[in-house]
């Protein structure tokens, strides 16, 4: 690989997953995923083995995140965060469209998946970016239950009824911890930051066949260990929606998301976070400057800050909603290794809003934006 020496922030080629309950909505965000029939899920962000996500931009362009992270280690992803997960990226992004409903399942936390040889478990939220009239989504069970009951109704065919259902709307958020049963209903197009894993554990799909006709493969016996009967409905997480502020979403262990509705610029301050930060955009064109690097972003497309960069700015051509995702060194305990993080009783923190540190014109001089797919200003 011909390498310079400065990193950068990087865009990535999507990844397009054909499933059999996706739709057509992410061709509407500008992605061409032909010729595949339907996009169920648009990979923006994976290190996971085999579906690594190969840089468009600069230098480093077709060259894998896993490439960068290997040469860049701490750089790219904070110090403290490379002595934790070393060349192991610790998080995937998608865009979901569920044309359909998906099955209800559950993930592992990481404690079990190390047991059964994987690496990671799997933590995730839901940022919904669009949802049709009477859209639902499943959440925990409507009350406490056992393992015994659970399994009694799985086999009576009654599993449904024990379930909470919400109704989402565009902007809700709903956080979903490992071990939590759950499901995304039809007609949803909605942003997932999780864990670094592509485990699922399968426990009821419908009696709904694949592309080729034959039930799709259920991990009933998988899931038993994975379940926590005790995780009853959760329901969407309460935030407090403000423009031009960084409105936190969700804090974990395994990463801090928040909410920029953009529409005047916005300057972040990252010297004391010791973490990349990964922008995604949700909807809109919004625009990211660092490391004298302007990158232009649309509805679908993120951008990898490395954590060597202190400062970002943030500006946007009319109204856009961005994703700010990152892992807090501060949030993990390092107990004599990466496999060693918080107790798992530990609740997800939904703290509001915080200040921003506010754009002044005056510290930057003018620069014109082309708004196209480059990734460096024109």
């Amino acid at each position: 690989m011909d390498m310079e020496t400065t990193i950068y922030p990087l865009k990535f080629l999507p990844l397009f997953k054909n499933k059999v309950w996706g739709g057509n909505k992410i061709k509407t965000l500008g992605f061409d995923y032909a010729p595949l029939p339907n996009c169920g899920e648009m990979w923006v962000l994976s290190a996971v083995k085999d579906n690594e996500s190969v840089i468009t931009n600069g230098f480093l362009a077709d060259n894998t995140l896993n490439d960068a992270l290997e040469i860049y280690m701490g750089e790219l992803i904070g110090e403290e965060n490379y002595r934790h997960f070393g060349n192991d990226f610790p998080l995937l992004i998608k865009i979901i469209d569920a044309n359909d409903k998906l099955s209800i399942q559950v993930h592992p936390d990481n404690k079990l998946a190390r047991e059964r040889g994987m690496e990671n478990g799997k933590t995730e939220m839901w940022y919904i970016m669009e949802a049709e009239q009477g859209a639902e989504i499943v959440d925990g069970f409507e009350q406490r239950t056992t393992a015994e009951a659970y399994q009694k109704s799985l086999k009576q065919g009654t599993l449904e009824q024990t379930l909470h259902v919400e109704h989402p709307q565009a902007g809700d958020v709903f956080f979903i911890p490992a071990g939590r049963v759950h499901a995304l209903g039809k007609g949803l197009l909605l942003a997932e930051i999780q864990q670094s894993s592509d485990t699922t554990y399968r426990i009821y799909d419908y009696n709904r066949p694949d592309a080729n006709g034959k039930l799709r493969e259920l991990h009933t016996a998988e899931a038993l260990a994975a379940i926590d009967f005790a995780a009853t409905r959760n329901g969407k997480t309460h935030y407090n929606y403000q423009e031009n502020s960084t409105v936190r979403l969700a804090q974990c262990p395994y990463f801090t998301t928040n909410l920029i509705a953009l529409s005047k610029p916005l300057r972040k301050d990252f010297a004391q976070l010791d973490s990349f930060v990964v922008y995604l955009c949700t909807d809109g064109i919004a625009a990211m400057k660092a490391m004298d690097t302007i990158t232009p972003l649309h509805a679908g497309e993120c951008v990898l800050v490395p954590a060597a960069a202190d400062r970002v700015e943030l500006f946007s051509e009319g109204p856009a909603k961005l994703l700010e995702v990152y892992v807090d060194p501060e949030q993990w305990v390092d107990e004599g290794g990466a496999d060693h993080y918080h107790d798992l009783d530990w609740v997800a923190k939904f703290v509001g809003e915080e200040e921003p540190e506010e754009y002044e014109e005056e510290d930057w001089e003018e620069r014109e934006i082309v708004w196209n797919d480059n990734d460096e200003e024109q």
